[in-house]
């Protein structure tokens, strides 16, 4: 039987796993993949708690009293400094930066981690740290023990933000990749939720201790991560990569996809694993001519991705609603239904969406509806907030309205496919270094915003929105001619969508590639 004669055979089985690029893979959606992406997707619910857990607790009176009494008296005594500069102190933004700035770093420890030990490995490291940082985040007698929490709870970042994501594109069939990856950014939105709603509730406790109650309940998702981590199971593709024990990874990949027809696929994962053992520098390995299309997205998506200026409203969404003289009990309720509840729906829409449309299409959409959303608000608080006084009720939910749009944007575009599109296009052999590099300087610039970003509100004041504008015009250009798109194709296989680019085809030399590959296998 041809090659097209077994397509058609399985596509009418319904059983074939295809790519655009007209290769097919045996296997069906399991129950057992399912369960597992699930799990290991609970990964991004501690990313997302943390986000909406610092930005609450950074505006609760009791918390600002305790740990940054200068930023408690600007707020509440010094009726001449500028409704931009309340907020503005370096202590409060390396709260909030610290943990970024130690995950940078885990992040990059955890790419050893993950390609000597596994997926599941650096998932069970991730989460049994962040168990450790929020305790004594929540038994924080002062400001450095509050910090080292942080710093804890960062390493547990780095490991999870490196791993997860590339579990769930591994695991997953290429026909559903982008609704499986973007379960992690789903996990995200629910974290950022649930936080803000867990905070709209401890700010109410009499006696000012409800801050301890929220950051010490980041042990409830890394217990959930910690605890079913320990039941997943590994990727073929790491088992692979890992041993020569290509029966058990035969085996894995049979379960995963629900039929013991694999050999197309596992075929693939071995020539990828061949390479792959020869690396013995990834790191060095990345830097290399022919990689320079996944390296240049490894560095420019994240970036990105965190100067669409999402930081306003996760971070600080509390602070800002403050700053646009909302009260404290109505900022923390506006911060959880926008920032969570907004993102939750609108992360939804990319899971039945990015694998029929496509990863462009959404970037697109979403970066045009951010750029206006940003630049209307920016124009209105420009307007009407001067240094002094407030808003009238109606153009505060009106700029409340906006940010909603905004965070709807963000929710099904960059949010979801920062994570999707970098954890898709590594070829194996530098597969956890170059997810290393997205984490590393997605935290990176995460720090740099949350440490400038209230300096930066005091001084450019309604011009912070449009800097952010700015930058959504320059990344929905690049977007628009350098991104190929990559919906549907066999992740062991996607060098062909780097070679058929207009752009990135010249950074290959197809004859040299594929001797080293055939003399690999």
């Amino acid at each position: 039987m041809s090659f097209e004669d077994k397509a058609a055979a399985n596509m009418a089985a319904g059983l074939a796993i295809t790519s655009e690029g007209g290769r097919y893979y045996n296997g069906k959606m399991t129950v057992f993949v399912v369960l597992s992406c699930i799990v290991a997707a609970t990964g991004g619910l501690i990313f997302g708690f943390d986000i909406g857990i610092s930005g609450g607790v950074t505006s609760m009176e009791p918390f600002l009293k305790k740990f940054f009494p200068e930023v408690y008296r600007k707020m509440k005594e010094d009726t001449k400094i500028s409704n931009y500069c309340k907020f503005d102190s370096q202590l409060l933004a390396a709260f909030t930066s610290s943990l970024y700035i130690s995950g940078l770093i885990a992040s990059l420890f955890a790419s050893t981690v993950t390609r000597a030990f596994g997926r599941k490995a650096s998932i069970l490291v991730g989460g049994t740290a962040f168990l450790a940082g929020s305790a004594i985040g929540g038994a924080a007698l002062n400001i450095y023990m509050l910090i080292f929490g942080r710093v804890l709870l960062g390493v547990g970042i780095g490991f999870t933000n490196q791993s997860v994501p590339l579990y769930l594109s591994e695991m997953a069939p290429p026909k559903h990749r982008g609704a499986f990856t973007i379960g992690f950014q789903v996990c995200v939105a629910i974290g950022v939720l649930s936080a803000n709603l867990l905070n709209y509730g401890t700010q109410k406790i009499k006696g000012g201790w409800g801050w301890r109650v929220s950051l010490a309940m980041a042990a409830a998702p890394a217990s959930i991560l910690t605890i079913g981590g320990l039941f997943l199971p590994e990727t073929p593709n790491s088992i692979i990569q890992r041993t020569n024990d290509y029966q058990k990874a035969e085996k894995m990949l049979q379960r995963v996809r629900g039929t013991a027809d694999v050999q197309a696929e596992l075929d693939d994962l071995i020539r990828a694993g061949s390479v792959s053992k020869n690396i013995n520098h990834p790191f060095k390995k990345i830097i290399q001519r022919k990689y320079r299309p996944q390296l240049v997205m490894a560095i420019l998506i994240p970036f990105f991705q965190q100067v669409t200026g999402v930081n306003i409203i996760s971070f600080y969404a509390p602070v800002l609603f403050r700053t646009i003289k909302l009260s404290e009990n109505t900022s923390l309720l506006m911060s959880a239904l926008v920032t969570g509840g907004i993102g939750t729906v609108s992360a939804i829409l990319p899971m039945i969406l990015a694998d029929k449309l496509g990863r462009k299409v959404l970037f697109l959409l979403g970066g045009i509806q951010m750029l206006v959303s940003q630049v209307m608000i920016g124009s209105i608080m420009s307007a009407q907030l001067g240094d002094h006084g407030g808003f009238s009720i109606g153009y505060a939910y009106l700029i409340l309205v906006l940010i909603c749009v905004y965070k709807a944007g963000f929710g099904f575009s960059w949010g979801p496919l920062g994570w999707l599109v970098p954890s898709e296009i590594f070829p194996l052999e530098i597969r956890s270094a170059g997810q290393s590099i997205t984490v590393a300087v997605g935290l990176l610039f995460t720090s740099l915003v949350a440490q400038t970003f209230l300096a930066m509100l005091c001084h450019f004041k309604a011009g912070v929105f449009f800097f952010f504008g700015g930058w959504l015009t320059v990344m929905t250009t690049f977007v628009h001619f350098f991104l190929p798109e990559t919906k549907n194709v066999p992740i062991e296989l996607m060098d062909e969508v780097w070679r058929e680019h207009w752009f990135w085809r010249k950074f290959f030399d197809d004859v040299g590639e594929e001797s080293k590959i055939q003399g690999a296998v």
